[in-house]
């Protein structure tokens, strides 16, 4: 299950959507994870589906590549699906003791599945078409302007770039630490989940090891390159808006109207 998680990960290419400007790449991704909390029924979730399997499709990322990141948080998935289903009153579909499983409470498990769904899937798009470095430059440009307020903009981009992309480097180390207990016997694999949770116990100690010395090398690395912060650094490549990513932004605000209309639209089909 470690080597599925692809959060923070980047797939190397050379599509439209590698080659959008960062900024618009955030600026979309936080448009369609709004859309997604303003969507009321399943009409807009087939909206939101549709306008993601067209970005996956334009991305070029394989499917299996990124679904297979749903294994990861498929018991986060799962936990909030019979939540949803088990705490909703309404009307009884299903009775077992005190267990009941009602019309409303089914329906919003599949709501809030679906939702949680697309909202991952939309997310990781962001960074599995987005080096870090553009990545870093990005935010660093859309937090510009809170400067006058005196938010650090370089220093946060760069911790939060540095965040994302020791997500796989550490999943990796985790990988490697169990392979190797794993050969002297340990046993990750068999079990209920909670025992298998114990036995990651002794994964903690060489992984925390591991952190601490990469992010040494790190800061090593950056010393050594005359890093001093983000004050009168300039950047190799500037951000420039293009004709593509106009044609990004006019296809989000599309999609934002879409979602806005089948929301106000909803309560009409509903009373039909």
């Amino acid at each position: 299950m470690i080597r599925d998680i692809t959060l923070g990960q980047y797939y190397p290419g050379d599509s439209w959507a590698h080659r959008l400007d960062p900024r618009v790449k955030i600026a979309v991704t936080f448009v369609y994870i709004l859309a997604l909390f303003l969507i009321r029924d399943f009409g807009g979730h087939a909206v939101a589906a549709a306008a993601l399997g067209v970005a996956v499709a334009v991305s070029r990322v394989p499917p299996k590549f990124i679904l297979r990141g749903l294994k990861a948080v498929f018991i986060i998935i799962l936990f909030t699906f019979t939540l949803n289903m088990l705490m909703t009153k309404g009307e009884p579909l299903i009775k077992a003791g005190f267990i009941v499983v009602t019309k409303e409470g089914l329906y919003n498990a599949v709501f809030m599945g679906l939702r949680l769904v697309l909202l991952i899937v939309g997310s990781s798009l962001l960074t599995l078409t987005t080096k870090p470095v553009r990545l870093t430059d990005g935010i660093e440009s859309l937090l510009k302007p809170f400067r006058r307020f005196g938010v650090p903009a370089h220093e946060l981009a760069m911790m939060m770039t540095i965040a994302l992309r020791f997500i796989p480097t550490l999943l990796e180390e985790t990988d490697k630490i169990m392979k190797a207990q794993m050969a002297r016997g340990a046993d990750f694999e068999s079990g209920s989940i909670l025992r298998r949770a114990k036995n990651m116990t002794p994964l903690l100690v060489p992984l925390f090891i591991g952190a601490f010395r990469i992010a040494q090398d790190l800061a090593m690395a950056m010393e050594a390159r005359c890093y001093r912060g983000g004050e009168g650094r300039t950047s190799l490549h500037e951000l420039r808006l293009r004709k593509q990513d106009a044609a990004a932004i006019f296809l989000t605000a599309v999609f934002l109207s879409f979602i806005l209309l089948e929301r106000w639209l909803s309560p009409l089909w509903f009373d039909i």
